[in-house]
């Protein structure tokens, strides 16, 4: 199997070349399962990203002139060099992220939905056109390409946040300089040789490795059209107000802090199953794990007691091993972290009824970042963990009255990405779509990820700006619209136009 067992020298792909920067130091790369280095990442230099933007430009003077059927042929090239190396793009994200292999497959599985939603583009770049505006004049908006875009990814989701960014923006004729995170960056080693073994024309897409100073040289040059983000709201910030001082485009998306909630007649054994997967699937690492559970008084007792029996008998190892349900968290840091949480919790007075540290590990190697499924009951919304993001494998229970009680919950915190409900009631479905402050809502499932036809992105805190990613929101990112007003001459003069109306008055606009 590709990847397995090998040691991992990550290398910069710019302008169609694998490239291997001098004096730059190297981040060790580990697999989390088992705590072993497996290669090595370099912490590229400003001038390599300054490199990447330079041939990205240069690139975009042809790749913007090429017809759009062309283009669009590299989508769906990408679909199939994709599907045909399923398994080896699974394996990439299982090592070096992590997340367990059947998870890592529905990752690649979604974004071959996304790259098919990219082939969409002709229709849905279609411009506008209004006839007879005045005499002779018509009006027309058409959709343009804008240049190079940059984009920077996360650990947790490699190939997803890939499959926002890239698809869209080279399909509308733009092209792209993208940062893996260090903690993974072997799906996009993988990918960029597909796609030059696809033949992708040089400098449409390229990958530079390396810490934020990476970034940094985005901001003030004047070939980067657009940054778009996937990451922490901090982050996002800054990044918003380093590109705005410039006038680029930025699509950001930043941190969550999830409720599920529990009604009365909640079906209760579907919704069990949905928090295990929602709450430990990739060990709770994902913008839109469920983490506050906002459970009415009716079925709290009877919640508690079903949710800490099947967490119980979850299986933590090894994300290559089928018999386990949750791997290892991405590093050291991130394990501490959420350890940290943890005693936080217990220090601010929730009650710690499942505690993940420490886990029994069903691996032969034991030695990898494992936090297993954690339980916190009688959780307040000022205590920290009900506050904050986790990004973890630990769920907090708050108790609530009734709907509006639950409500007023979402309501009040600062951040605004998804929110689930489970019920039967029509009444409170309809409720909560509509009063739910989120961007993203759920009903009757644990994880509120729309498909690729639909936008994703939160609101408030969750979303810097206002573009969201995939869907016709993508689209809208990675293009500019360009009005035209139009009046129509017979060159042999006849039935020309002639000003009509109020001579008293002249018109502001074409008439």
């Amino acid at each position: 199997m590709k990847f397995v067992n090998q040691y991992h020298k990550v290398k910069n792909y710019i302008n169609g070349e694998w490239v291997v920067e001098s004096d730059v130091k190297y981040a060790p790369l580990f697999n989390p399962s088992t705590g072993e280095q497996i290669g090595e990442v370099p912490m590229s230099s400003q001038d390599a990203s300054k490199e990447a933007v330079k041939c990205a430009a240069e690139a975009y003077k042809t790749w913007s002139k090429t017809p759009l059927p062309k283009r669009i042929d590299f989508i769906f090239k990408i679909r199939d060099v994709m599907e045909e190396n399923f398994e080896n793009l699974a394996v990439s994200i299982a090592i070096d992220q992590a997340k367990h292999i059947t998870e890592a497959r529905g990752e690649v599985r979604r974004v071959i939905e996304i790259v098919q939603m990219a082939c969409s583009v002709p229709a849905l770049i279609q411009g506008e056109t209004i006839q007879g505006i005045a005499n002779n004049i018509n009006g027309r908006v058409v959709k343009q390409s804008m240049g190079v875009f940059c984009g920077v990814a996360p650990f947790n989701f490699p190939a997803l946040v890939f499959g926002w960014f890239i698809p869209y923006a080279i399909a509308t004729g733009n092209t792209f300089v993208y940062k893996p995170s260090t903690d993974s960056p072997l799906f996009m080693q993988e990918m960029m040789f597909l796609l030059n073994e696809i033949g992708l024309p040089k400098g449409v897409v390229n990958v530079v490795h390396g810490d934020r100073s990476i970034c940094e040289a985005w901001y003030e040059d004047p070939a980067v059209v657009g940054v778009c983000l996937v990451g922490s709201t901090p982050t996002a910030k800054a990044i918003a107000e380093a590109c705005g001082r410039n006038g680029k485009r930025v699509m950001l998306l930043g941190g969550a802090k999830n409720y599920l909630v529990a009604m009365e007649d909640a079906p209760m054994d579907l919704m069990i199953e949905n928090i295990l997967i929602s709450g430990y699937g990739s060990a709770g690492q994902r913008c839109l794990a469920v983490s506050n559970l906002a459970v009415v008084d009716e079925i709290y007792d009877e919640f508690v007691e079903r949710l800490v029996a099947a967490s119980k008998d979850l299986q933590v190892g090894d994300a290559f091993d089928t018999d386990v349900f949750m791997g290892p968290v991405i590093n050291q840091a991130a394990q501490k972290r959420i350890e940290d949480y943890i005693e936080i919790g217990i220090k601010e007075g929730a009650n710690l009824v499942l505690d993940g540290r420490n886990p029994s590990v069903a691996s032969k190697n034991k030695d990898g970042y494992y936090v297993g499924p954690t339980i916190f009951t009688d959780v307040t919304p000022c205590m920290t963990l009900a506050k904050e993001e986790v990004f973890g494998p630990v769920l907090s229970v708050m108790r609530v009255g009734c709907i509006n009680g639950a409500l007023k919950l979402i309501g009040e915190q600062t951040m605004g990405n998804g929110a689930v409900i489970f019920t039967q009631n029509a009444y409170y479905i309809e409720k909560f779509i509509d009063e739910a402050d989120v961007g993203m809502v759920g009903v009757n499932v644990g994880v509120c990820a729309p498909h690729p036809y639909l936008p994703f992105g939160g609101i408030k805190d969750s979303l810097v700006g206002t573009n969201k990613v995939q869907g016709k929101d993508g689209i809208e990112f990675f293009t500019q619209n360009k009005v035209a007003t139009i009046r129509t001459v017979n060159p042999k003069g006849e039935n020309s136009p002639k000003a009509s109306g109020d001579s008293s008055v002249r018109s502001c606009v074409a008439s």
